[in-house]
């Protein structure tokens, strides 16, 4: 990717997939490159993120907000282990809120991301102290999805705790 996206002819051969000389474009604005993202939750991915990406993306909501922390340090751990400063290696995180108008459940009953916008916005709050520095939302709940209006008043909501 990194040949697409800064050589004018790119050629490339391996055991798997080969390349004849092209010319690949447009080319992306940012310089040298964009950051280059992987998602995965197995250990060869893992290796593969310190070793060549510069960010990991991950999600938020599909299991105990403790298993991300556990994936995050795991990839610092990792990066050090080679000597990689871990602070280089981003962490993209996809957080699918399922906003309720009032709390149907204890805080230690709750899924992540869902409840109140307090809630959800705690549940932020702690994804960013795990060291995150991208938080994106998508919106899959009935209540919200079709409501274009809808989504960006939640997101307003939510921002003010991702920020």
């Amino acid at each position: 990717m990194k040949k697409i996206w800064t050589d004018e002819v790119v050629e490339f051969k391996s055991k798997y997939y080969n390349i004849p000389a092209s010319k690949i474009g447009p080319k992306p604005l940012q310089k040298p490159h964009p950051p280059i993202l992987l998602g995965g939750f197995s250990p060869k991915t893992f290796s593969r993120i310190v070793n060549y990406a510069n960010g990991w993306i991950g999600v938020a909501g599909f299991g105990p907000l403790k298993q991300l922390e556990q994936v995050i340090n795991g990839l610092k751990e990792n990066a050090r282990k080679i000597d990689k400063d871990p602070s280089k290696i981003d962490n993209y995180i996809g957080a699918y809120p399922n906003v309720l108008e009032s709390p149907d459940a204890s805080d230690k009953t709750r899924s992540p991301m869902t409840g109140t916008i307090e809630q959800i916005g705690s549940d932020i709050e702690q994804i960013k102290a795990m060291g995150t520095n991208h938080i994106f939302f998508g919106y899959m709940s009935p209540s919200i999805r079709k409501d274009m209006k809808k989504i960006i008043q939640v997101t307003k909501q939510l921002a003010r705790f991702a920020k």
